[in-house]
């Protein structure tokens, strides 16, 4: 397959939803989960995970249904259409930084609740988020990740698509889930600071912007999925990793037979991938984890033939092994065994 298969831990997904459960009824919640093509039973599995097109599905669903960008993260609603405005201020602008103030100044316009504004400390310039009101109640911490990556992506686009933070400040103490962070933020990640940044070089933000209107349309229609999913950007030789087994399987050559296919030495592969904090083993078991939730979820594959699909002797290997990846059993995940909460009696429940 061409591109990796994408899959979200459920740690994302409740941060996604914790507006709503906080003021909607759960049928409300569970109907939406239900049409994002996902069991609502797996939101109490802390280890479960859901497809990059469930996630994205979710996101779209909840916006659509509270004419929302903010998800109703916020006591008033960002109105949809409001992230395509700001974007199409950035039209014209010369360099990336240009970009960033009016980015600055169109969600200052439009958000009531949280105010952005430029920062500067020690040659970098940020993105800073804070509340306008602070002795008012805290939003969930998914506001200032989503505000922050969906801000950074924009930039990185103008800036032709490989523009990296050069640190990420987050206003709440570290969060039991910030390992996600690390994945989804490069760069160093610091907590309980006095508000919400992220941090940009001084150089990156004098490269030009090259990009016109039919571009940003473009990027617009790839919205939100390219804003809130996952950055693939993978260190060199994971990336390389993944590629060989990606190419291979279902083959999944071992540790040995990886090294001498990408021309270097087992210590030397061990090596760089232990300075990118990953080894071969976890690369190979979050590749099969991804690839089984993706098939699973997208239609009805015997567990046999998907267990030698991934190089398992057999399927109770297999199942043992997806109950460790994620702590539910393959059958929480085929596609069909969401809950039927469609009926007519739950779409007529409103979000107040």
């Amino acid at each position: 397959m061409v591109h990796p298969p994408i899959t979200i831990p459920m740690a994302a997904v409740l941060g996604m939803l914790s507006g709503v459960r906080a003021r909607c009824p759960e049928p409300w919640t569970a109907s939406l989960v239900g049409q994002a093509g996902f069991a609502p039973a797996l939101l109490h599995e802390a280890h479960a995970r859901v497809t990059g097109e469930q996630y994205v599905k979710l996101f779209c669903l909840l916006m659509d249904r509270l004419d929302d960008e903010c998800l109703g993260l916020l006591p008033r609603p960002l109105r949809r259409g409001s992230f395509a405005l700001v974007a199409r201020s950035t039209l014209g602008v010369a360099t990336v930084g240009q970009a960033l103030r009016r980015m600055a100044q169109g969600f200052d316009l439009l958000l009531h609740d949280v105010r952005p504004c430029l920062v500067q400390e020690d040659g970098l310039t940020g993105l800073a988020w804070a509340l306008r009101h602070p002795d008012g109640t805290p939003p969930p911490n998914f506001l200032y990740e989503m505000l922050m990556r969906v801000s950074w992506r924009l930039l990185a686009w103008l800036h032709g698509g490989k523009l990296l933070p050069a640190r990420c400040d987050f206003c709440f103490a570290r969060p039991d889930y910030a390992d996600i962070c690390a994945r989804i933020f490069p760069g160093p990640l610091r907590f309980d600071r006095p508000s919400s940044v992220v941090w940009f070089n001084g150089t990156a933000l004098a490269t030009p912007v090259h990009r016109d209107a039919a571009a940003l349309e473009r990027f617009l229609q790839g919205s939100p999925g390219n804003v809130v999913l996952p950055w693939l950007g993978e260190r060199a030789a994971s990336a390389r990793v993944h590629a060989l087994l990606r190419r291979t399987s279902p083959q999944w050559p071992d540790l040995a037979a990886t090294a001498a296919s990408l021309h270097m030495s087992v210590s030397t592969l061990q090596r760089h991938l232990a300075q990118e904090g990953t080894s071969f083993q976890a690369l190979k078991d979050q590749l099969r984890r991804d690839l089984a939730i993706v098939r699973l979820s997208t239609g009805r594959p015997p567990l046999a033939v998907l267990a030698a699909e991934l190089g398992f002797s057999d399927s109770a290997a297999f199942q043992r092994a997806f109950k460790t990846w994620t702590g539910s059993s393959p059958g929480s995940y085929k596609k069909g065994q969401q809950e039927p909460n469609t009926s007519k009696k739950q779409q007529t429940i409103q979000c107040r």
